[in-house]
């Protein structure tokens, strides 16, 4: 179900995020765009809600790869009830952190797919959240040379890079650094 009104959603988002430096401690500002305004000109978002974040604490949010900006999202998905599949309705964004990463991955994406057709084997990304393998996959849409799948469940689902119609061949999950304090 899309969202019925944008305006009153762009409220509850502006009272979370005020709550959120309230009773967080956080000195965030934001901007809040809905409607057309809020669609993103390259179209790898299918957004109707944009949230910048800007300020003192900015840098808290986009730590991590993005993880505390990418909760800000599911959080706000969530309390406007929306459905897993309408999630990327609203898009949070923070020193333009997220065009920064889509190009890094365009950029990633160009390299895997000249290795692959040189050497002929699959490449396999290590395992990211489902946003960015969506921005992989468009961007190996306009490679010629190579084709590319999802493998892996949860939290190690990756994005495997094959030869043009060579998906059959097999291809080794990427290996996942152990962090500190797990054995």
């Amino acid at each position: 179900m899309p969202i019925p009104d944008l305006q009153q959603a762009a409220q509850k988002i502006a009272n979370f995020l005020a709550t959120l430096n309230k009773l967080g401690g956080l000195r965030l500002k934001y901007r809040i765009t809905a409607g057309d305004g809020a669609r993103d000109p390259l179209g790898f978002e299918a957004r109707v809600i944009y949230v910048e974040l800007a300020g003192p604490d900015v840098l808290l949010v986009t730590q991590q790869n993005g993880e505390l900006l990418r909760a800000l999202e599911t959080l706000a998905a969530q309390m406007l009830r929306l459905d897993q599949r309408e999630h990327d309705l609203i898009s949070f964004d923070a020193n333009n952190f997220k065009a920064l990463r889509a190009q890094e991955l365009q950029m990633a994406a160009e390299t895997a797919a000249e290795k692959v057709r040189k050497s002929g084997i699959p490449y396999a990304f290590p395992p990211m959240n489902s946003r960015e393998r969506r921005l992989l996959h468009l961007a190996f849409r306009g490679l010629e040379g190579v084709e590319t799948a999802s493998s892996g469940e949860g939290p190690g689902r990756f994005l495997a890079v094959y030869p043009e119609g060579k998906t059959d061949l097999p291809v080794a999950p990427p290996a996942v650094p152990r962090g500190f304090g797990r054995r």
